[in-house]
């Protein structure tokens, strides 16, 4: 899980749990040796608790690293396994969204974990454990509607713990709120290396510069430049803690030196990138 970092605004937080709704596709209860592994499947979302033990993975450059009372949330969209340490049982619930909700699944990452979400949300948690009984909507008609009330409750419980955190990218979920603006700020953090220009950016969003500006301010707290150089220090902080050099991430985010990269790195985070990288990781939650 990333440092803290500045996400969007409250409201803006609450318009994306608001356009969250889950029904239950399935639900189960994995008990896993020591080593053995729990595929989560592509295609699907799912909801994951850990109701004892711990399990560790990857996907990407999201690191997972789940004790007893953490949770996850996956889109889907990337396949990754889950390796249980020395034991340990999950709740796993795979969802579908509700026929009539907004497609607000796009705006969170393709994985999301809190690992104390048992202490930030201890009444959630008792409900997480619930959620993968076998009965889960196969007797009462009534079992369905409950069930997917529950799983919303604990995704939208989850994505609010995660990013009031502090590990939601910068600007996060402002980066939807805009669809002009949302072309631009996809683009920043799909390429974080290229040398975007002022011009360039106001071009791709359909406005003037000034406008874009003006715009860009009032959506995210911050000008462009400024954006850019945070979504550069998060994507080098993901880089630096998956092993990629100093070099080789400077390099890749488009900075012209080693220096000019550990200067900029310093002046967002307080660290030099080698020290950064070297020091134990902060407790994350």
């Amino acid at each position: 899980m990333a440092e803290t970092t500045q996400f969007a605004d409250p409201m803006s937080l609450e318009r994306v749990l608001a356009g969250m709704e889950w029904n239950v596709h399935t639900g189960h209860r994995p008990s896993l040796e020591a080593g053995e592994k729990l595929p989560v499947r592509t295609g699907i979302a799912t909801l994951g608790y850990v109701s004892s033990g711990r399990v560790t993975g990857a996907s990407g450059e999201h690191r997972i690293d789940l004790p007893e009372g953490g949770a996850f949330v996956a889109t889907g969209r990337v396949s990754f396994a889950l390796r249980a340490d020395a034991g340990a049982e999950l709740v796993i619930a795979e969802l579908d969204p509700a026929p009539d909700a907004p497609p607000a699944i796009g705006l969170i990452p393709d994985v999301l974990s809190v690992r104390r979400f048992a202490e930030v949300e201890p009444t959630i948690a008792a409900i997480a454990r619930d959620i993968g009984a076998p009965a889960c909507g196969q007797h009462r008609a009534a079992d369905g509607t409950i069930c997917a009330l529950m799983a919303t409750t604990v995704v939208l419980a989850a994505i609010r713990a995660w990013a009031e955190a502090g590990c939601a990218p910068t600007g996060w979920p402002a980066r939807s709120a805009d669809p002009f603006l949302a072309r631009v700020l996809d683009a920043i953090h799909d390429e974080p290396g290229r040398p975007w220009s002022v011009g360039e950016l106001a071009s791709l969003g359909a406005m003037s510069r000034s406008v874009f500006a003006d715009r860009f301010r009032v959506a995210t707290g911050q000008t462009p430049a400024a954006y850019l150089s945070a979504v550069r220090i998060d994507a080098a902080k993901s880089m630096l803690a998956s092993g990629a050099s100093v070099s080789d991430t400077a390099r890749r985010l488009g900075y012209a030196s080693d220096e000019g990269f550990s200067r900029a790195f310093r002046r967002g985070v307080g660290l030099a990138p080698s020290m950064w990288r070297a020091r134990p990781d902060p407790a994350p939650v």
